[in-house]
């Protein structure tokens, strides 16, 4: 029996012989690994050292991913893939090296469509342990399953995803008009068709989170913009989690511009930033160190939650704006943002 490893990339040079090798050092109890990596175009050395590992790695396959997303690089992974199971598997990604087999194991014993681990960050430096507690904190996440980590069960999404491949080609692969949120909308359409989507907590994982607070706000500034085309694809109303970030912004937004006009407006904007700012240090005392945290260590924590909050909530609201309003297509709107 084959495993199929599914993986894009694009300019990982720093990282991706690190990658390679403990992916093809993953324990195999009854199968045989195939490795497939879509490299989207890159411009450093990420090819050439790929290109090395396949001449000594029969087991390695490189292929060209000129449409530069994580989605069409998923997809030409798929087309290629040989294994009865694909495994997807990322590059700022640490697994734990019974991953493809806990994964191969909780497909069959559950009978799920789609099956993985819990969401776990994890930083090296003092920053990206910052942003790594926001992560799994649920002030961050609004007490999302998957970020859970001893939680097995039934779930909206999973971090990554292992499937039959039979069962991923008849869904039609990844949405290729999505820059981000493609592993959700696939997730969304598999329990939509009435499959099962299951996470088990023995399948384990660290991810290595952003490393400055600009690229965590951009990071979920896409996760909000792309939420949009998802829900008008599925005529799906937006849950509270997903509107909420949006719903303060926007009411913050309104106090503001109205704060130099009225007295009311000034306090009510006052008030509200000042209980966010409260929240956001208290939340972030727990989800940091605990006990005699720091406050340096509170403030980088409340930081990262104001990036992921408010970067989510603005690009909820550009996406409506570009989607709805001007209604903009998707394959346009990622030519443009991507070009």
């Amino acid at each position: 029996m084959i495993v199929s490893i599914i993986s894009p990339c694009r300019n990982e040079a720093a990282y991706i012989d690190a990658y390679v090798a403990a992916v093809l050092a993953q324990r195999r109890d009854d199968f045989e690994l195939e490795v497939l990596i879509a490299d989207g175009l890159s411009n450093d050395a990420t090819l050439q050292k790929l290109e090395d590992w396949s001449r000594r790695e029969p087991r390695l396959k490189v292929i060209t991913n000129p449409g530069q997303i994580v989605s069409t690089g998923l997809n030409l992974a798929l087309q290629h893939a040989q294994g009865e199971f694909i495994v997807r598997m990322d590059i700022h990604t640490t697994y734990a090296p019974d991953y493809v087999a806990e994964c191969v194991k909780t497909l069959k014993e559950t009978g799920a469509t789609c099956v993985g681990g819990p969401w776990v960050a994890q930083g090296e430096s003092f920053l990206q342990r910052a942003i790594a507690s926001a992560f799994q904190s649920r002030f961050g996440s609004g007490g999302a399953a998957s970020r859970q980590r001893d939680y097995s069960g039934p779930v909206d999404t999973v971090y990554l995803g292992a499937w039959r491949r039979k069962a991923l080609l008849a869904l039609g692969g990844f949405d290729e008009n999505l820059v981000r949120n493609q592993d959700d909308e696939l997730n969304l359409r598999i329990v939509r068709g009435g499959g099962k989507v299951w996470q088990s907590s023995s399948i384990r994982s660290v991810y290595t989170p952003r490393a400055s607070l600009a690229a965590l706000f951009r990071q979920f500034h896409q996760y909000g913009y792309w939420k949009i085309p998802v829900l008008q694809k599925h005529r799906l109303p937006a849950s509270v989690r997903h509107v909420a970030p949006f719903g303060f912004l926007a009411v913050l937004a309104v106090l503001a511009v109205l704060a130099p006009f009225y007295t009311a407006a000034a306090w009510a904007f006052a008030s509200l930033a000042g209980m966010y700012c409260v929240a956001a240090l208290g939340f972030a005392w727990r989800a940091g160190s605990g006990k005699g945290a720091s406050l340096a260590e509170a403030t980088a924590v409340a930081a990262a939650f104001g990036c992921m909050h408010f970067g989510y909530a603005s690009g909820f609201g550009r996406g409506i704006w570009d989607f709805a309003v001007l209604r903009r297509n998707a394959g346009a709107a990622m030519k443009r943002l991507t070009r």
